[in-house]
C-alpha cells in the first residue's frame, strides 16, 4: 500500500500498487483552476480597516450580534463608565434620561473625560482618541481606576460606531465642551462652550444607528429601567436618577424615579422577596474588602442571599458592577465557600448524612446576589457575559466562607434549620436520580406490570371499588387474606416497622425494600412525580394492631404518605383501618372494643355487676378470619377514619415543621415536644 502528498497539500488515496499511483499523477494537474474559482488572489485582495470600521463591518463581535438585546448594550456600555467614576470615588450621581425620540442621555458628576490634546496624538483632544479609537481609555494601567467594567478600551468608540448620532458634553474646571459625532466620525473639533457655574462630569447623548439595528430600532423603556434601577443597588454610594418622556412612560415605568440603596445588596434582597416565606428569618449577607497589596487596594465582594421554602432559584452575578450571567470563578468561590461551610456545621452538629450534600442543594430555592469588585478582571468575550479570572475564586471563597462560618455557628438554631432545609433539598436530588436509574433499567420491560412479589392484588382490574390493607408481617397478611373480598381487596404485607422517611437521606429511602414494595403497588409515584390517576387503588388502607406498636407502625406510614405521596393524602385517599383490641363476652353476646377506655365505659354500663368474659387480641394475626372481616375488613361492618390535612393547612409551613419536629433528625426536638405536653397525660395511662 503506498501513500504520497503533492506539494499543494492534498493528500492521495491509497493504492496498492506504484502503477496505479504514476496513473495518477500523469492524471492530475495540479496547477488547474479549481472548480468555482474566482480568479487572482493577491496582496490587493488584503483588505486593512482602520479606526472604527471594523465594528460598523462585524458589530457582532463587539456586541454579540445586531439585536435589540445587542443594542442595548450600548446604553449598558455608557452606563458602566459613569458606574466607573462612582466606584473610583469621583462621582455620586448619575442620570439616565430617555427621550420621546428614542435618544438616550447618560450624564454623571464625575471628573469628565480629558480634553486636552492627546501627546501621542497631537492633532487630536483625549476626547476625541477616546471616542474614536478602539482600545484607548485610562483603564489599562489601574492608576485612574483601581477597579472598573473597562479592560480593552473599546467600549464608548463601539458606541460611538453604532450610534447615527452622538453628542458628548464634559464639564471640567468650570467651563463646558461638547464635540458631536455621527457613525464614528467626529463632525467638527471640540468646542469651547463657555464657563458653567455649578457643574462637572462627563454626559452622552445618542440614537442608535438604524442602518446597523433595523429601521424599527428603538430603546425598551422598561429594560432601560431595569438596568438604571440594577446598578443602584451595585454599590451603596451611587444615586441613579431616571427620567423619561410621558410617552415612554408605562406599566411599572414610571416618568422620573431616584434609586438609593443604603444596604446594598440586602435592601434589593429584601424588596425582591416581600413577604415570601424563608427558611430562616434572615438572610445572610456580607460586604469584605481584600486586603491591599503594597498599598494598592484589590477591591471587594458583597453578597446576600436568602433561602426560599418554596420559590424558584434566582441568581445574579456581578463584577466590577458589569452582569455576568453566566456567572464565572466568582460563582464558582461562593458555591465552594457554602458547600465547604455547610458541611463544616454538619460535623459540628453531628449529622453526618450531610456527606453527600452538593452545592446545588444549597442554592435550590436560594435568591443569591453577588457583587465582586477586583482589578483588572478577565471576561471570555467583549460581552462580559462570564468572569473568568482565575484569582477570583480564591478570593471569594476565601471572603465569604470565614463569614458563613460564623453566620451559622452564632445562632446554633437558624444553622440547624437551614441545615435541614438543605438536606431535604439534597434527599429531593437524591430521590430524582434513582427514579432516573429505576426507570433506565425498567425501560426495556415497560410493557410489563411490575408487581412486588408479597401483594396480594384484587381481581377487579377498573380502580373504582378497589382498595388495599397495608398490614403489618406474614401473620396478618395471612389473616387480611383469608378475610377479604377477592374481588375488590388487595392485601400488601410489610415487615416490621417501615422506615421513618422523615429521618432518613434519599438514598436509604429509594434502597429500602418496604418503601419499593408500596411505590410498586401503588404505581403512582413520589413526590413531585405523584400522578394521581395512576393510583392502582381507589382506597389506602393502613391496618395495623390496636395497640402501641400498631399505633408507631401506622405513624411511619402516615409520614411516608405525607413526604412521598402527598397527593394521595390530599385526594384523600388514604384511610386508617379500626380493628378492635378486646372482645367481651356476655353467654352467647359478643361486642368488640377498640381501647381500654371503651372497655372501661361497658364494664361500668351494659355490663355492670355480670360476669364478663374478656379477650384481648395480642395482634390481627391472632384473629379469626372471619372474626377480621366482621370488625375491620367488610364495608358493612368496619370504621374506617380518613387521614387528610385540613384545607386551610395543605400549603402551610407550620404542618411540615410539626411532622419534622416529630419525625425527623433532630431527637432534641422530640424531646421538647414531651416536655411542653408531658403535663396534659394522666399519670394512670402512663405504661410503668
Amino acid at each position: 500500500m503506498c501513500l504520497s502528498c503533492n506539494r499543494r497539500g492534498f493528500v492521495l488515496p491509497l493504492f496498492p500498487c506504484a502503477q496505479g499511483l504514476a496513473k495518477v499523477w500523469s492524471m492530475t494537474d495540479l496547477f488547474a483552476e479549481a472548480p468555482g474559482s474566482t480568479g487572482e488572489y493577491d496582496a490587493s485582495a488584503i483588505e486593512v480597516l482602520e479606526g472604527l470600521e471594523p465594528v460598523r463591518r462585524r458589530p457582532g463581535m463587539y456586541i454579540g450580534g445586531t439585536d435589540v438585546a445587542a443594542m442595548h448594550h450600548l446604553a449598558a456600555e455608557v452606563l458602566d463608565n459613569a458606574m466607573d467614576e462612582a466606584v473610583a470615588g469621583h462621582a455620586t450621581r448619575i442620570e439616565v434620561t430617555l427621550d420621546a425620540g428614542g435618544r438616550l442621555t447618560i450624564a454623571d458628576n464625575g471628573r469628565g473625560i480629558p480634553i486636552d490634546a492627546h501627546p501621542r496624538f497631537p492633532d487630536k483632544s483625549a476626547l476625541e482618541v477616546i471616542m474614536t479609537m478602539l482600545h484607548s481609555g485610562g483603564k489599562f494601567s489601574g492608576q485612574s481606576y483601581a477597579t472598573s467594567g473597562g479592560l480593552h478600551g473599546v467600549g464608548v468608540s463601539v458606541v460611538n460606531a453604532l450610534a447615527s448620532d452622538l453628542v458628548v458634553e464634559v464639564a471640567r474646571n468650570r467651563t463646558l465642551y461638547r464635540q458631536r459625532y455621527a457613525r464614528g466620525a467626529a463632525l467638527g473639533p471640540v468646542e469651547n462652550l463657555g464657563a458653567v457655574a455649578n457643574r462637572r462630569g462627563t454626559t452622552l447623548s445618542f440614537l442608535p444607528d438604524q442602518q446597523i439595528f433595523g429601521a424599527t430600532a428603538a430603546f425598551e423603556p422598561a429594560r432601560l429601567y431595569r438596568l438604571a434601577r440594577s446598578k443602584a443597588y451595585l454599590f451603596r454610594g451611587v444615586e441613579i436618577r431616571w427620567k423619561c418622556a410621558p410617552s415612554q412612560a408605562g406599566a411599572g415605568v414610571p416618568e422620573c424615579q431616584t434609586f438609593i440603596f443604603p444596604g446594598g445588596l440586602t435592601d434589593h434582597l429584601a424588596e425582591q422577596l416581600g413577604s415570601e416565606a424563608t427558611a430562616t428569618n434572615e438572610p445572610f449577607a456580607g460586604l469584605v474588602k481584600f486586603p491591599d497589596v503594597a498599598g494598592v487596594p484589590q477591591g471587594s465582594v458583597e453578597w446576600a442571599v436568602h433561602w426560599t421554602v418554596a420559590g424558584e432559584s434566582a441568581a445574579s452575578w456581578y463584577c466590577n458592577t458589569i452582569p455576568t450571567p453566566q456567572g464565572g470563578t466568582h460563582e464558582a468561590g461562593f458555591r465552594s465557600a457554602l458547600l465547604r461551610g455547610m458541611k463544616g456545621f454538619a460535623g459540628l452538629v453531628g449529622q453526618r448524612k450531610a456527606g453527600d450534600l452538593m452545592a446545588d442543594d444549597l442554592l435550590a430555592g436560594a435568591q443569591v446576589m453577588l457583587s465582586l469588585f477586583i482589578r483588572e478582571p478577565q471576561f471570555q468575550s467583549q460581552t462580559k457575559d462570564r468572569l473568568a479570572s482565575a484569582d477570583a475564586q480564591k478570593l471569594v471563597e476565601g471572603a465569604v466562607k470565614d463569614h458563613f462560618d460564623h453566620w451559622l455557628a452564632e445562632n446554633q438554631e437558624r444553622g440547624r434549620g437551614l441545615l435541614a432545609h438543605v438536606m431535604e433539598r439534597m434527599d429531593e436530588r437524591l430521590a430524582r436520580r434513582q427514579q432516573r436509574e429505576e426507570k433506565r433499567k425498567t425501560a426495556t420491560n415497560a410493557r410489563k406490570l411490575r408487581l412486588p412479589g408479597k401483594l396480594t392484588d384484587c381481581a377487579r382490574d377498573a380502580r373504582d371499588g378497589t382498595e388495599i390493607f397495608i398490614v403489618e408481617g406474614d401473620s396478618a397478611g395471612g389473616s387480611a387474606k383469608q378475610a377479604r373480598d377477592r374481588v375488590t381487596q388487595a392485601v400488601l404485607p410489610i415487615r416490621g416497622k417501615i422506615l421513618n422517611v422523615a429521618s432518613a437521606t434519599a438514598a436509604r429511602i429509594s434502597a429500602n425494600q418496604e418503601v419499593a414494595d408500596l411505590t410498586l403497588a401503588l404505581g403512582c409515584g413520589l413526590r413531585d412525580r405523584y400522578r394521581d390517576d395512576a393510583v392502582r387503588y381507589e382506597r389506602i388502607i393502613i391496618m395495623t394492631d390496636a395497640d402501641v406498636d400498631g399505633a408507631h407502625i401506622a405513624t411511619l406510614l402516615m409520614t411516608f404518605f405525607f413526604q412521598e405521596m402527598m397527593g394521595l393524602v390530599k385526594a384523600g385517599r388514604l384511610y386508617l383501618a379500626q380493628p378492635p383490641l378486646y372482645r367481651l363476652s356476655v353467654g352467647s353476646e359478643a361486642i368488640y372494643v377498640r381501647d381500654d377506655a371503651e372497655r372501661e365505659a361497658l364494664m361500668a354500663g351494659r355490663f355492670k355487676g355480670r360476669k364478663v368474659e374478656i379477650g384481648r387480641f395480642k395482634g390481627l394475626g391472632e384473629m379469626a378470619p372471619a372474626q377480621l372481616r366482621e370488625t375491620t375488613m367488610h364495608p358493612a361492618t368496619r370504621t374506617l377514619v380518613r387521614v387528610t390535612v385540613p384545607d386551610s393547612h395543605q400549603d402551610q409551613f407550620s404542618v411540615r415543621d410539626l411532622v419534622e419536629r416529630l419525625m425527623g433528625r433532630e431527637p432534641a426536638h422530640r424531646f421538647q415536644f414531651i416536655q411542653g405536653n408531658a403535663g396534659a397525660v394522666a399519670a394512670d395511662a402512663i405504661d410503668a
